[in-house]
């Protein structure tokens, strides 16, 4: 049996001369919280385009939930979730309109999307607004049911591109909790993030520099290796060694 969720193997993605990823290579076991940083133009966006199945890799391997990133893609994209970095569902249509519409995406059966929506609207306790616009709901509120819409078929591997950006650190918690619990269930947590405290919450974390990783260890053992007392040294210890200013 594979433990393995994702393995890449010097997979590369060049634009012209321009290396945005230069042969980087890790594997994620099946459960984990997986945390992939880098400052501005590190080239981590680039990477997660192709391991979701949206950009091919210049060179190098990679297998995701078991399927090869060059001929299975589609195999890849009904066996992820995916939530972007920008808000990712529609604001003009309805939580539930929202919830089963995705639904339909993922190939789930009718009875399937009303009992996964029960599910979400009860977990969320947004029952009361299941008919509610999803633009008039807050901020934090969005990000956690874009969350569930990724979670929404029960895929093997959700990623998440800095999906707490602008919210507050109540919110942000209570999402670390949503990730925590999908992660217990046995979904494996591919994350972006800018906020180095969110770092601390991860099992490990590859740290990116100019399109190559240049750390990777769990929290614990990064800052012992840098001799750091926070994540956040780390990164500034990594970050100046950068010479891209753009992603």
């Amino acid at each position: 049996m594979n433990e393995l969720a994702i393995k890449a193997e010097k997979l590369s993605k060049n634009f012209g001369s321009f290396k945005a990823v230069d042969e980087i290579s890790f594997d994620v076991k099946k459960g984990e919280v997986f945390g992939f940083l880098g400052a501005n133009g590190a080239g981590k966006t680039t990477a997660m385009k192709m391991l979701i199945g949206i950009s091919t890799p210049s060179s190098g391997k990679a297998s995701i939930a078991g399927y090869d990133i060059y001929n299975e893609t589609e195999k890849i994209k009904r066996n992820i979730g995916y939530m972007s970095q920008k808000f990712s569902l529609y604001d003009d249509l309805t939580i539930g309109e929202n919830l089963r519409f995705f639904g339909g995406i993922y190939g789930l059966s009718r009875p399937d999307i009303k009992l996964n929506t029960e599910k979400v609207l009860d977990r969320l306790h947004l029952q009361k607004e299941k008919n509610a616009l999803v633009k008039s709901l807050p901020l934090g509120w969005k990000q956690k049911l874009a969350f569930s819409a990724a979670m929404f078929h029960s895929p093997q591997i959700v990623f998440l591109d800095e999906p707490t950006g602008g919210v507050d650190p109540l919110t942000r918690r209570e999402f670390w909790d949503m990730i925590y619990e999908a992660a217990e269930l046995g979904t494996t947590i591919f994350v972006t993030t800018h906020y180095m405290d969110e770092a601390e919450y991860c099992n490990r974390i590859s740290m990116m520099v100019d399109g190559k990783i240049e750390a990777m260890n769990s929290p614990k053992e990064l800052k012992k290796q840098f001799n750091a007392s926070s994540m956040d040294e780390v990164f500034l210890d990594l970050a100046r060694k950068a010479t891209r200013t753009g992603d």
